[in-house]
Parts: C-alpha cells; structure tokens; sequence
C-alpha cells in the first residue's frame, strides 16, 4: 500500500467533521479500517456517529465533555483530552487501521491539552501507510507545514447567526 496522506480541515466554517467522516466512509467502502477519536465533542446524539457505528470497518471513540468553556471544573476536558490523545497515540502505533480521523484534535491544541510537538510526533512515527485526518479549528502553522492536504472552510452565512436553531438531520 502506498504511503498515507496527513489532512488537515480546518477553519471556522462549518464541514470539518463532514468532510473527515465522509472520508471514513469512502475508506471503509474500500475494506479499509478506520478509527475515528472524537475530542472536545460530548456524547451529542449526532446523526453521522449513529450512521457511522453501524459501517464495517468504522471504530469510533467519542472522549469528551462538551463545550470545554461551560466545564464546571477546568480539570475535566484536560484529562478528558489527555485520554482521547493516549488513545490516538495507542492507534496509531498499533498498525491496525489504514486512516485514523483525530476529531477536533485542533481545538485541543489551542487549548494546551495536546502541544503540537505531540501532534508532530504521532504523524512522524505513524506507521508508513496510515493516513490520518486532523479537524478543528486554529490548526497551527506547524501542523499546516506538516500536511500533505489542508482545507480551510470559511464561514460565509450561518442561520444560528439569525438564530435559527439547529436542525436534526442537516446540522447534527
């Protein structure tokens, strides 16, 4: 197999998340093995993980609390980042799965859960044919200098800025 691909989606539009899962679908459509590790994102009832559990070849691993800024102790996304970032590491190095998507990996580099050197590091040691796909917003320019593939989604119009709630189905 030849090498992976590193893919960053990033930018403050929504699709990040889509695009990187449409991906585990592709891949797992091809017999490949996907593991996807979700950061930051609590246990939402969001269509395309219930659409996903049930595709051959698809783990995922949903590790978070929610909104990090709304954590009643600091504490608790930290550890809860810390966990979902050993567990990408334990992937990773296992060489079981052909694209690994580290889910809102981005806002928890931000953050300071994850440093980027870290992130440098997983993507160096990877095993050769593993491609793996970063989303979130603020990837940092060394993660960018570090893809072979980085998409920006920009926000052009948002109906929650007309407050326009959430659809099931569409935004979820």
């Amino acid at each position: 197999m030849s090498n992976g691909r590193i893919i960053v989606n990033t930018g403050d539009g929504k699709g990040k998340t889509t695009a990187a899962f449409g991906a585990a679908l592709r891949a797992s459509g091809h017999g490949h093995k996907v593991a996807i590790v979700q950061f930051i994102k609590g246990d939402w009832n969001y269509g395309e993980v219930a659409a996903l559990e049930g595709c051959p070849n698809i783990e995922i691993r949903r590790i978070g609390s929610g909104f990090t800024w709304l954590a009643d102790d600091p504490a608790v996304p930290r550890a809860l980042a810390r966990e979902a970032w050993d567990l990408s590491c334990e992937f990773a190095a296992s060489d079981r799965y052909d694209l690994l998507i580290l889910d809102e990996l981005n806002y928890a580099a931000a953050e300071g859960y994850v440093s980027v050197d870290e992130i440098l590091d997983l993507l160096d040691t990877r095993p050769p044919r593993l491609s793996v796909i970063i989303t979130g917003r603020d990837a940092s320019p060394g993660l960018i200098a570090a893809a072979d593939t980085v998409t920006e989604m920009r926000n052009l119009k948002h109906a929650f800025d007309d407050k326009v709630a959430a659809k099931k189905g569409i935004e979820y």
